[in-house]
C-alpha cells in the first residue's frame, strides 16, 4: 500500500505543479489592469500591486506611454518546500497618456508610490519624453 500512497502522492504533486505554472502563465498574458483618473494639475494611474516590494517595480516613461513591470517574488521559508509554484511572477502593463501630460527627463514631479494597501500610484502632472522614475514606499502613519 505504500508503494500505492507514494504514486498517489507524487501525481498529486505533479498536477499541483503544472497548475500553478498554468496560473502563472495566463496572468502573465493578461496586462496588467489600472485606472486612469484626472485632477486639474495631475493624472493619477493606479495599478493593482499585492505582494510585491519597492525593487520589485520598473517604471518609466517612453515619449507619451507609461510602462510598468512588476516582477513579484516569494520568499521561502525554512523547513518548508514549495508544493505549489505559481505566486511568484512578472506582470506588464502601458497606459497611454492624454496628450497633454508629455513627462520630460528633467522633470521631478512624476512619482510613483507603492502603498501599504499593495497599489502603486503614478501621479504626472498635466505639464510633463523617456524618463525612469523611483519608487518609494508609502510613509507609517506615524511618521506623517
Amino acid at each position: 500500500m505504500t508503494g500505492v500512497t507514494e504514486y498517489g502522492r507524487s501525481a498529486v504533486n505533479a498536477v499541483l505543479s503544472r497548475v500553478g505554472r498554468g496560473m502563472g502563465h495566463v496572468q502573465e498574458r493578461k496586462p496588467l489592469p489600472y485606472d486612469l483618473l484626472e485632477s486639474e494639475e495631475e493624472y493619477l494611474i493606479v495599478f493593482d500591486a499585492p505582494g510585491v516590494k519597492t525593487e520589485d517595480i520598473q517604471v518609466k516613461f517612453v515619449e507619451t506611454t507609461l510602462e510598468v513591470r512588476i516582477d513579484r517574488f516569494r520568499d521561502f521559508y525554512d523547513g518548508f518546500e514549495m508544493r505549489f509554484p505559481g505566486r511568484g511572477l512578472s506582470l506588464t502593463g502601458s497606459v497611454e497618456l492624454p496628450e497633454d501630460a508629455s513627462v520630460t527627463k528633467t522633470d521631478a514631479n512624476a512619482a510613483a508610490t507603492l502603498t501599504r494597501s499593495g497599489t502603486l500610484q503614478v501621479k504626472i502632472p498635466k505639464t510633463m519624453n523617456t524618463k525612469t522614475v523611483a519608487v518609494e514606499e508609502e510613509p507609517d502613519e506615524d511618521e506623517e
